[in-house]
């Protein structure tokens, strides 16, 4: 008899690991008898509890995997907030320091007061070969002032860009075709006056920029106006007619090309001008369309990066898109 009882223990336990190893399913095998029934009663409750202490377990696990890199982040946060602050200590120092070390304000012997404001009056035309003193100033004396101002624009753009633009997938169509939705469509009046607008405005702007060295304006007041001119083509007509001459490729092409080619010509003024060699650039007859050597191209350049920098500003908050 107590032979018996323990061939079946043995077969039972058996049962019982091949059930959690998944080799078995317990619930086929029914022994007889009340007593042997509240027993695997009570095995299968065990079970259960083992099995959720199992899951618990991995659920535990699994979440602990998850929070490491939060962790990591925590302890990266902390780090850039004790730098940061240092950063700005650092910078309060060097700027107070510089600050006590200037000459005082309005003070007749300042260099700004009896020399630099004199050499651009009086050799500003002959040097640079501008009418309009302000753009000799800012294209070619204080040119590497200039240029990082357009950086700027070329990196805030960018950024915009990164975070805004949609890419590709369901979200993409949806906004592409209801990009009228928040816009008068086809709003006869808006268009009939924007198709008289539109070109009137264009051609102020490249009129504003061409004559930048001769007349107030220049590259970044004609890049404006050109940039507003698109901008209300696309709200009377839409971006699908808008993007059939100013698209994504487009706008690529023109942003980085401006950019490069400005960079290109202000690099030369600087080396030649550190190295003490003459440019070889003929500054033309001052008052004459060409004239000023580079500054005309370089008022291009800029008009245009400035023009695709406020279209891509409003398209990406339009529509995540150019």
């Amino acid at each position: 008899m107590s032979r018996k009882r323990t061939d079946y223990r043995s077969t039972f336990y058996s049962r019982i690991e091949n059930f959690v190893n998944g080799k078995e399913d317990f619930l086929l095998y029914k022994p007889k008898g009340n007593t042997e029934a509240k027993q695997l009663e009570s095995l299968e409750e065990e079970l259960a509890e083992a099995a959720d202490l199992l899951e618990q377990r991995e659920a535990r696990q699994k979440l602990q995997d998850r929070m490491a890199p939060l962790d990591y982040l925590k302890n990266f946060h902390k780090l850039y907030g004790v730098v940061a602050a240092l950063v700005c200590a650092t910078m309060m120092i060097l700027l107070i320091s510089t600050v006590i070390y200037l000459p005082p304000f309005g003070s007749p012997d300042n260099p700004t007061n009896n020399e630099v404001i004199e050499r651009y009056i009086e050799k500003g035309e002959e040097e640079t070969g501008a009418v309009n003193i302000v753009t000799g100033l800012i294209l070619n004396y204080r040119g590497f002032d200039t240029m990082g101002e357009t950086h700027v624009l070329f990196i805030a753009a960018s950024c915009v860009m990164i975070l805004l633009l949609i890419v590709e997938g369901e979200e993409k169509k949806s906004v592409y075709a209801n990009d009228r939705y928040l816009e008068p469509g086809n709003d006869i009046i808006i268009q009939r006056v924007a198709c008289f607008l539109i070109p009137v405005i264009l051609l102020f702007g490249i009129y504003v920029i061409l004559n930048g060295h001769l007349s107030p304006g220049g590259g970044f007041s004609g890049g404006a106006v050109i940039g507003a001119g698109l901008i209300l083509h696309e709200a009377a007509f839409g971006f699908r007619k808008t993007e059939r001459f100013f698209n994504e490729h487009v706008y690529k092409i023109a942003k980085v090309s401006a950019l490069c080619f400005y960079v290109c010509c202000l690099s030369y003024y600087f080396y030649m001008g550190a190295h003490g060699y003459d440019n070889h650039i003929p500054l033309g007859t001052p008052g004459n369309i060409i004239s000023s050597g580079l500054i005309l191209f370089i008022n291009i350049f800029v008009g245009t990066e400035v023009a695709c920098t406020m279209y891509a500003f409003y398209a990406l908050f339009r529509k995540g898109g150019l």
